[in-house]
C-alpha cells in the first residue's frame, strides 16, 4: 500500500502508467492475485453498489425509526423539478440517501471506506456514469483510483470515526470520490490528488457524534454533504483551481486534528449532537426499548 499521493503522482510521471493501473498492480502484489482476478473483484464491488441503489426499499425504516424514506422524498422532489440544485445534483443527493439508509436498515452495501460513509462514492460514481455514459470498465478504473486514495489516507491517518472523527469517514469518502471523478474527467495523478485534497480540506474537524450511538443521525445526511462536496472539489480541480496545501499535508493535518479531538466527539455517542437534549432523549428512549 502506498503511503503518499506524492509517490503515486511521481510513479505516474515516470512510468506513464495511469493512476488506476499503479494501484491495481499494488493490489495484485498485496493479494497475490492476477490482474484479471483483481479487476473482477473490483467490478463485483461496483456492481454491489449498483445493486444497493437499484434495490432501495423506499418504504423501509431503520429499527430505531430515526431514518428511512428520505431517498424517496428526494426522488419525488427531483422528479417534480423543485430542487434549486438541479436534476444532476439531485440524483447525487438521492443516491447518497438511498445507500446510507440501506446501511441503517441492514441491507447490503459496500463500505467505501466505511459503512457509515457508504453512500458517498456510489452516489457520485453512479450519477456520473448515468450522466456521462461511462462504461463499466471505466467506472471500475475510477474505483481503483478511489481505493488508492483511501489506502494512502489509511496509511497516513485513519478511516474510523472512533479514531479521528467523522472527517476520517465522510471526509475520506469524499476525497476518494472526488479523486475518482477527476480521473473520469480526464485528470492526471496531480489532478486526482488535488481533488482529494480539496474535498478533505472542506471537512477537516468534522466531529463523529452519532445520536444514540447509531450510524443514522447525523450520518445519513452527512453522506449527502460528502457526495456533493466531492463533485464541487472535482469541478474546481478541472477548472484549474489547486490547493495551496499539498495533498499529503492535508491528510497529515486530518490526522493531527483527529488526535486532538476529545473522545466525546469520536463516535462515543456522548458529545456534539448526541449530547444535545434531544439527542439524550432519543438515547434514553432507545435504551428503554431494549
Amino acid at each position: 500500500m502506498y503511503k503518499s499521493l506524492e509517490e503515486l503522482c511521481r510513479i505516474e510521471k515516470e512510468t506513464k502508467q495511469p493512476f488506476w493501473k499503479i494501484v491495481q498492480e499494488d493490489d495484485c502484489r498485496e493479494q497475490g492475485i492476477g490482474e484479471e482476478e483483481s479487476f473482477a473483484r473490483m467490478q463485483a464491488m461496483y456492481e454491489a453498489m449498483q445493486y444497493a441503489d437499484a434495490h432501495y426499499d423506499e418504504n423501509l425504516k431503520s429499527a430505531s425509526g430515526l431514518v428511512g424514506t428520505e431517498g424517496k422524498k428526494m426522488r419525488k422532489a427531483r422528479e417534480a423539478g423543485t430542487l434549486l440544485c438541479g436534476d444532476f445534483i439531485g440524483k447525487v443527493m438521492e443516491k447518497a440517501l438511498k445507500t446510507s439508509e440501506s446501511n441503517a436498515c441492514m441491507k447490503r452495501i459496500v463500505a467505501a471506506p466505511t459503512a457509515g460513509s457508504c453512500g458517498v462514492v456510489p452516489a457520485v460514481f453512479l450519477s456520473v456514469q448515468e450522466e456521462k455514459n461511462f462504461s463499466t470498465e471505466k467506472m471500475v478504473e475510477a474505483l481503483y483510483v478511489a481505493a488508492g486514495i483511501g489506502g494512502v489516507i489509511a496509511s497516513r491517518a485513519f478511516l474510523a470515526g472512533a479514531a479521528g472523527g467523522c472527517q476520517a469517514e465522510i471526509g475520506s469518502a469524499s476525497a476518494m470520490a472526488a479523486g475518482g471523478v477527476a480521473y473520469l474527467l480526464g485528470g492526471d495523478a496531480d489532478a486526482i490528488a488535488n481533488a482529494a485534497a480539496l474535498a478533505l480540506k472542506n471537512l477537516l474537524g468534522l466531529a463523529c457524534d452519532p445520536v444514540a450511538g447509531l450510524v443514522e443521525v447525523p450520518c445519513v445526511k452527512r453522506n449527502v454533504m460528502g457526495a456533493v462536496n466531492a463533485m464541487t472539489s472535482a469541478d474546481m480541480t478541472m477548472a484549474g483551481i489547486f490547493s495551496r496545501i499539498p495533498p499529503d499535508e492535508v491528510i497529515d493535518a486530518m490526522r493531527s486534528i483527529g488526535r486532538s479531538m476529545h473522545e466525546d466527539i469520536r463516535e462515543t455517542g456522548r458529545g456534539g449532537l448526541a449530547g444535545t437534549p434531544t439527542g439524550v432523549e432519543i438515547r434514553e428512549r432507545m435504551a428503554n426499548l431494549t
